[in-house]
């Protein structure tokens, strides 16, 4: 009988482990995910680039973004210039930018974009680091 009540209390004891352990390793899944949701929504740096959009498309298999590069102008010595192409990512939640962007695009017109860097997101926010909020008329 002892033998029997020793072994029910082990049994007991290392369940009452294997149930912490597992709700410890939730606990901290869930908190480092929150975590991590909260990081990509907090911007590292704003600011603004003036140019003309030279790129627009939207990518993507299944999660779709729209992605574009500005031409903020030439760098570089005379006869040796280059353009200084910057690439962005359009922040989803308002699709009235993506269409002054495209209209933007296929007139030529000069825009000021403001954006919001972000060091931390998920694969499915963009391609790039840096969101744009805003578009206005630059000029």
């Amino acid at each position: 009988m002892a033998f029997n009540d020793q072994l029910n209390s082990a049994k007991q004891s290392t369940m009452t482990f294997f149930r912490r352990l597992f709700i410890g390793i939730v606990v901290l899944a869930v908190l480092g995910l929150l975590l991590g949701f909260l990081a990509t929504k907090v911007p590292y740096s704003e600011g603004e680039r003036a140019g003309v959009v030279s790129k627009f498309s939207r990518k993507g298999y299944i999660f779709k973004t729209d992605e574009g590069e500005l031409n903020v102008g030439a760098q570089g010595q005379v006869g040796n210039m280059a353009n200084n192409l910057w690439a962005f990512t359009v922040d989803s939640d308002d699709p009235a930018i993506s269409k002054k962007l495209e209209d933007a695009m296929l007139t030529g017109r000069r825009l000021r974009l403001h954006y919001e860097q972000r060091y931390l997101k998920f694969f499915w926010m963009g391609d790039t680091e840096y969101f744009v909020t805003r578009v206005d008329e630059a000029p």
